[in-house]
């Protein structure tokens, strides 16, 4: 297996980026990269010799301040100043694991030649991340336009020898890190602040991390809804191909046949039923499981474009002798996304807790709360609550931010798109999800007990006797927490193929 991953115009797509975290890749950069780096980077010092006229965030001031000229002597200066006047980020430190994405990410925008850094900022941002430097990011401070300004520019202090990063275990001051690897600070040459504090890479990681996530997480749902219907003696009926051909939404087709699938030669969806119908959570699952993955996938096509792109400005163009501002840097599509996709994520979780509900109330021969002798015990009366309470809040976090705008930088920045609020909190909503699956799966597997002698799917057999290494069979009351968190443990260490991506 390959160790290195080489940055290049080769299409970067989220399974690349999950199997550069999952086997741990080093980058490096293919030779085509360093090419268009350095050339881009000879071109606008040529150009900076024998122009004169203001060229934004190159000679002149950011922002409202556009119009300032600055002396051809301070250039640098200015990049270094915008660096330490932007990082201003506060509230939660946005997670390890995200942080390694936005370095990724920031490397591959910067690759393409037109951004006009010097290679060895693009070589010591290779550096950290190759050797888990990770520099301290906050989650709030971005508005999702003009670039995530406060989140890159803490994602650039270390290269300046400021602020703080995560390296050997602990937070430490970045000048020490430096110190202790011989790294001399980098000194910033024109137009190389702006470039790594304009872009989109905060939003982006984020969404890119939740995709990874969202994935996993919606196959799981198939899984664990199939449990939760043998649980219930539900029905075949609904995940029929011909229902599913007459409505060909391709979530929808792959949902059914996966549910199909999971349930090949099980007793109890085999055995005479005594009702006709089920309820919408568990007959509906392909249209409503089908509906979010399609949103997925809509979702996974707007980042793939996204992390392919030059997002910071002014954009450098070689070829046709221009350096031209615009707006790649503004988050709409992103923003958009992000609230599509944290919807269709809630709405997993809402029929999730549906199904636990359903399983609690001592229908179809389960007794009430799923404990033997209730009463005496509470059995599983009160995880449902917890998984309404979570759904709730899945409700208020799906409320989307891009609808919102606010102006700023004296009216220069007049809309912007609330895209990195947008990433964290569809960022707490998948994690939200994984808490109700595994309050569904903690409630799916103890009923499938009362249909015993009666045996599942091989699949669901397997899957269980797996959890159950983890979690045993509630037979009276004890502390349920530990059972939530065990299971939203076995959920997150489970390695899944790459089927997951369909």
């Amino acid at each position: 297996m390959e160790t290195v991953h080489y940055i290049s115009s080769d299409v970067l797509s989220i399974e690349i980026v999950q199997d550069i975290l999952m086997h741990d890749k080093k980058l490096a950069l293919s030779e085509e990269a360093r090419n268009n780096i350095e050339k881009c980077r000879t071109y606008l010092d040529d150009k900076m010799k024998e122009h004169k006229e203001p060229i934004y965030g190159i000679n002149t001031g950011f922002g409202s301040l556009c119009n300032v000229k600055v002396s051809n002597d301070d250039l640098s200066k200015l990049q270094e100043n915008l660096v330490k006047s932007h990082a201003c980020g506060t509230g939660d430190l946005v997670p390890e694991d995200i942080i390694k994405i936005m370095l990724l990410l920031k490397i591959q925008s910067l690759s393409y030649g037109n951004s006009g850094v010097q290679l060895q900022t693009v070589e010591r941002l290779i550096e950290f991340y190759n050797n888990d430097i990770l520099p301290v990011v906050y989650e709030q401070g971005s508005l999702g336009a003009s670039g995530d300004l406060a989140p890159l520019a803490h994602l650039s202090l270390p290269l300046l020898g400021e602020g703080e990063v995560y390296a050997d275990g602990f937070r430490q001051p970045s000048h020490k890190v430096l110190e202790k690897m011989g790294w001399e600070p980098i000194v910033l040459q024109s137009k190389e602040g702006l470039a790594l504090l304009n872009g989109t890479q905060f939003m982006a990681a984020y969404g890119v991390y939740i995709l990874i996530k969202a994935f996993k997480l919606s196959y799981l749902a198939d899984a664990i809804g199939t449990v939760s219907l043998e649980a219930f003696d539900g029905r075949i009926d609904p995940f029929n191909d011909l229902i599913h051909m007459v409505r060909p939404h391709k979530g929808q087709i792959v949902t059914a046949r996966r549910i199909k699938e999971f349930l090949q030669d099980s007793e109890i969806i085999q055995q005479e039923k005594q009702h006709v119908q089920d309820p919408y959570s568990f007959r509906c699952m392909p249209q409503v499981h089908g509906a979010s993955k399609d949103a997925i996938d809509y979702v996974k096509r707007v980042f793939r474009t996204e992390i392919n792109s030059v997002t910071d400005n002014p954009n450098i163009f070689i070829e046709s002798d221009e350096i031209v501002s615009g707006g790649n840097f503004h988050g709409q599509p992103l923003a958009l996304t992000l609230d599509f996709l944290g919807i269709a994520l809630a709405e997993l979780g809402s029929i999730s807790e549906r199904r636990t509900y359903q399983l609690i109330s001592g229908l179809r021969g389960l007794p009430p709360f799923l404990i033997s002798n209730p009463g005496l015990n509470s059995g599983f009366m009160i995880p449902q609550y917890t998984a309404a309470s979570i759904v709730s809040q899945n409700k208020q976090l799906a409320t989307p931010a891009s609808v919102d705008s606010i102006v700023s930088s004296n009216g220069q920045e007049d809309h912007v798109s609330m895209g990195a609020n947008a990433a964290t909190k569809t960022l707490r909503i998948v994690d939200n999800l994984e808490r109700i699956l595994a309050i569904e799966l903690m409630n799916a597997s103890q009923a499938l007990e009362f249909r015993r002698p009666l045996k599942s799917s091989e699949f669901v057999e397997m899957f269980l006797q797996t959890y159950r290494e983890e979690v045993p069979l509630v037979e009276e009351d004890r502390i349920l927490h530990y059972d939530i968190e065990n299971t939203v443990a076995f959920l997150n260490n489970l390695q899944l193929d790459e089927s997951v991506f369909e």
